[in-house]
């Protein structure tokens, strides 16, 4: 169970946990925030936080011989076009070379994280993101596996994962990526509407991605998520209603429903969307409400912030039993440990710290082949960094904070320490949307939904007058 969980949390498919929250709710609470996947956020980061400060960490994990698995995430950053709404740090390139030549400097990578651990340690998670992984042909990408295998140890059960544009797959290659032993797939569809697909530059047909799914479990995916994006140029309630028709029909085993953030200033693909085709924000909120309201309906359980799971997927049990977590690669069935973020920009954490790739080829590359871990910038965590991370992370998680495990962990009277918090909560008990009393906070059923406005509440960091305007948006 979660450390700071008081009980398991009920299923989104309980009475009145489908229940779709207030308009009035997310209109109040629709402001931008982060997305905890860390805490403190990557926006806090440091460049005196350097490869010498993670070889500290490192040697620790080494001299204490710390047993439980690792995660790794392998970020591979080159698409052969551009979508208009991408915010990821990617290469647009049809050069398929430039794959190879990154693959070589990656394997670098790994092998001097193996030095520096200095045994083979096991592996309990994997995840391959972008850019699109599968930019990389079948034997370049089963030499970046070999390469992992050869220097960590995966467990029998180790989840493996990849996210795949379902443009560039087809059947045999779906094969082939199970026989890379690869055992979950995340299809980002974005939208199913065709007019909405131009817009943002990524055309694909429905029955592709019927095929292709069907496909993933006949070949014996054990899960296959889809991402959606609400809130892009030309959708409407009405289009975004059939596109949801649709994923219900397709019923993936996970589903995704992120929100569109506009920052055309920071993203250069996203200034091709022409601003007047965006849905007004009242719209792009009732999208959102309309997502929960038709998915819970529908039998997803809703897991927090934007993910739903059918109630079967590791990822439902895992709520269901307070054993949900979450890290860089979102909501997680793993327990929290130790994390090697591989490839460019990519982010990691070793103890209480966390690492940050550099974000430029040439640097990450000048790096590995000098033999030093490429490290741009990162953060060593204090003890009331932790205790808050504890906090964040059990309300995203547990969605409840159990005042007596943090005294217990952290050897401090809770309800002192939090006294502000637990004050500015009063207006979410108000709502209705937490519970407070003397063993500690409980977000009730329809808080779910505004988990991240909750949680926004112990950040110290934006409470010290922090850029907001560099997150997405709560809802």
């Amino acid at each position: 169970m979660h450390p700071l969980a008081l009980q398991p949390r009920p299923s989104a498919n309980d009475p009145g946990g489908s229940i779709a929250p207030r308009a009035e709710l997310i209109e109040r609470f629709d402001v931008a925030g982060p997305r905890y996947t860390s805490y403190p956020t990557a926006d806090r980061f440091v460049e005196a936080f350097d490869a010498s400060s993670l070889d500290q960490w490192l040697g620790q994990r080494a001299a204490l011989g710390w047993h439980q698995p690792l995660s790794v995430y392998v970020h591979v950053p080159f698409c052969a076009s551009v979508c208009y709404y991408c915010a990821c740090n990617k290469i647009v390139t049809k050069d398929r070379d430039r794959g190879r030549a990154y693959v070589e400097d990656l394997m670098r990578e790994v092998e001097i994280y193996g030095e520096r651990l200095g045994r083979r340690e096991p592996v309990s998670q994997m995840h391959f993101g972008g850019g699109t992984p599968t930019f990389l042909d079948g034997a370049t990408l089963q030499s970046v596996i070999d390469g992992l295998e050869r220097v960590f140890a995966f467990t029998p059960q180790a989840e493996r994962s990849i996210e795949v544009d379902p443009r560039t797959v087809d059947v045999a290659r779906l094969r082939e990526l199970h026989g890379q032993r690869f055992n979950r797939l995340s299809f980002g569809v974005q939208d199913f509407d065709g007019d909405v697909q131009a817009a943002v530059h990524r055309v694909q047909s429905t029955e592709q991605v019927f095929e292709l799914t069907r496909a993933a479990r006949e070949i014996g995916f054990e899960s296959v998520n889809v991402d959606l994006i609400h809130g892009l140029p030309r959708q409407s309630e009405a289009t975004f209603r059939k596109t949801l028709e649709t994923l219900v029909e397709l019923r993936p085993d996970r589903v995704a429903v992120y929100g569109y953030a506009h920052l055309p200033e920071r993203f250069k693909p996203q200034r091709r969307i022409h601003t007047v085709e965006l849905p007004p924000a009242r719209d792009k909120l009732a999208m959102m409400r309309l997502a929960i309201q038709m998915l819970t309906e529908n039998g997803y359980v809703y897991i927090g912030m934007d993910h739903f799971a059918l109630p079967d997927d590791a990822l439902a049990v895992a709520q269901r039993r307070g054993m949900l977590h979450r890290n860089f690669m979102g909501y997680t069935t793993q327990p929290d440990c130790d994390m090697l973020g591989l490839g460019v920009s990519a982010i990691g954490r070793m103890g209480p710290s966390y690492a940050q790739n550099f974000r430029t080829l040439d640097e990450y590359s000048d790096a590995v082949r000098a033999g030093r871990l490429p490290i741009h910038r990162g953060y060593e965590l204090s003890r009331d960094d932790m205790l808050r991370r504890s906090a964040i992370m059990s309300i995203m998680c547990s969605g409840e904070v159990s005042f007596a495990a943090l005294e217990t962990s952290f050897l401090i009277d809770t309800k002192l320490a939090f006294s502000e918090e637990i004050g500015r909560l009063r207006e979410f008990q108000d709502l209705g949307l937490v519970r407070i009393d003397q063993d500690g906070i409980a977000v009730t059923a329809q808080g779910r939904y505004f988990v991240r406005a909750i949680a926004m509440v112990f950040d110290r960091y934006l409470r010290a007058q922090m850029q907001r305007g560099s997150y997405s948006r709560v809802l």
